[in-house]
């Protein structure tokens, strides 16, 4: 796949539309001027989707990974990555949670975050059926401190991280295979990367399958998250107790 936001005339493209829609084009209709403007917002949202294929995929070429299971994978190419940002998209839209977590590109779900993030999927059948991220702490800092502060963390630890997208297709009770196979993938991110305490917002119902892992804590109860309005927790989690 060709990164079009390293195209110099593409990008040069992109100035010269902005700087036409910012000019008082009194000749033009307004109708023009309103498909200029979302066109140029369709090409903006595809550039900065180039810019996160190529950054996460440079960023998890660079990581330590075990290949233990043969299902189990960190992306290592474009057509993972997108296969993954679909699989996010349809699971979230089959279970509603399109405001809490909506498509940047619609059936694509993807966010700075994934540029510091470990990918990983799993695969049944040659076909991407489950994926969970390991975000690394960066100038970013982490999703849930739109909720909370980790500033406490950071004076305590040298690196941490926070667990998220965790997706799986065909949901179902309890800690399902796949479930396990990802957090396998964490585990192996964890011991294997210098990080030294992991942070994932759950509701409060799921408390009890995360605690069957191990070395789960409740770092904060909030009645609320994002627009759910239902009890939530951030959890940490070290896979060195588990």
């Amino acid at each position: 796949m060709a990164y079009i936001n390293k195209n110099i005339s593409l990008n040069q493209l992109q100035e010269i539309i902005k700087a036409d829609i910012h000019q008082k084009q009194t000749y033009l209709p307004e109708s023009f001027l309103s498909l200029q403007k979302q066109a140029l917002e369709i090409f903006q949202k595809r550039v900065f989707l180039e810019s996160v294929l190529e950054d996460t995929i440079s960023f998890n070429k660079k990581l330590s990974w075990e290949d233990k299971y043969k299902n189990l994978s960190l992306v290592k190419n474009a057509e993972e990555l997108i296969e993954v940002f679909k699989l996010r998209s349809d699971v979230f839209t089959q279970i509603n949670y399109q405001n809490e977590f909506p498509d940047t590109i619609e059936g694509l779900n993807f966010d700075i975050y994934d540029k510091n993030s470990a990918v990983i999927f799993y695969k049944n059948n040659k076909e991407v059926t489950a994926t969970i991220r390991l975000i690394f702490d960066s100038e970013n800092k982490l999703p849930s401190e739109n909720k909370c502060s980790f500033d406490d963390l950071r004076k305590k630890y040298n690196c941490i991280g926070e667990i998220s997208r965790n997706i799986v297709k065909n949901r179902g009770q309890g800690l399902n295979l796949e479930f396990k196979y990802l957090m396998c993938g964490i585990y192996n991110i964890f011991m294997n990367n210098d990080i030294d305490m992991s942070l994932s917002g759950i509701k409060q119902e799921h408390l009890k399958l995360f605690k069957k892992l191990g070395g789960v804590e409740i770092y904060k109860e909030m009645d609320s998250y994002v627009s759910l309005d239902i009890p939530f927790l951030i959890i940490s989690y070290n896979p060195n107790e588990a």
